[in-house]
Parts: structure tokens; C-alpha cells; sequence
């Protein structure tokens, strides 16, 4: 759970395109602790985490619905797919365009990660 949490604190850090330093300034604490508690070295005390998330501009639930699934055992391998270089920049960047750019772009990287993929798509536009 502890790497969970702080997996959630580093994506909404990183989301926000804030530093491992401005954060700690913030909660008045050293880099180096705020390493430990993204890598859950460290356990987060519910005090630090109400400074880390209005740090962070959120609400402490945003950041502990990773702990919401047994065992925090599904959003554990999500999050430790974000730390993949350009996860994060690729999640801020699809937010911005509409939803058919977006369902279109879905569709492109299945076709690129999977040459069936391309076949089954056009299966279905024809049933």
C-alpha cells in the first residue's frame, strides 16, 4: 500500500509538472523524503498527506483511490506502467482533444501494438 500511495503522489506531482523540491517546500520537508515517500520507503502519516495533497491541488481521496481495489493490486501495475518514459505526457496529451480524436488515437495504437488488431476493426465496421 505504501508504494501505491506514493506511486499516486508521483503521478500527481509529475501531472501538475511540479518538482520533487517544490513539493517539499511546500510540506516542509526535504526532497529526499518526499523520494521515500514516492518509492514507499517511507510511510505517509495522514497529517503529510493532507499537506501533500493541497500541495498538490487535490483532494486526499484522489490520492487514495489506488488503495480502493484488494490489495491495491490492479492500480499497482497501472501506476508502475506510468513511470514508462512519455506515460505521463502522453496521458496530459490525450486529454485535450475531443472524444473522436481520441477514440481514433485508441485505435491507432492497437493497430500499432497488435497488426490483428487492424483486421478485427474493419470485421466489425462491415457486421
Amino acid at each position: 500500500m505504501d508504494v501505491a500511495l506514493g506511486a499516486a503522489v508521483r503521478i500527481r506531482r509529475r501531472t501538475i509538472g511540479m518538482s520533487q523540491e517544490a513539493l517539499a517546500e511546500q510540506c516542509g520537508v526535504s526532497f529526499q523524503q518526499i523520494q521515500k515517500y514516492e518509492n514507499g520507503a517511507n510511510r505517509i502519516s495522514f497529517s503529510r498527506l493532507v499537506q501533500i495533497a493541497r500541495a498538490l491541488r487535490c483532494r486526499v481521496v484522489d490520492l487514495m483511490d489506488v488503495l480502493d481495489t484488494p490489495a491495491g493490486e490492479g492500480d499497482v501495475d497501472l501506476l508502475s506502467r506510468m513511470r514508462t518514459p512519455g506515460a505521463l505526457e502522453l496521458l496530459s496529451a490525450f486529454e485535450r482533444p475531443p472524444q473522436e480524436a481520441r477514440s481514433s488515437l485508441v485505435n491507432l495504437l492497437r493497430v500499432m501494438t497488435d497488426p490483428d488488431a487492424g483486421q478485427r476493426a474493419r470485421q466489425k465496421e462491415v457486421a
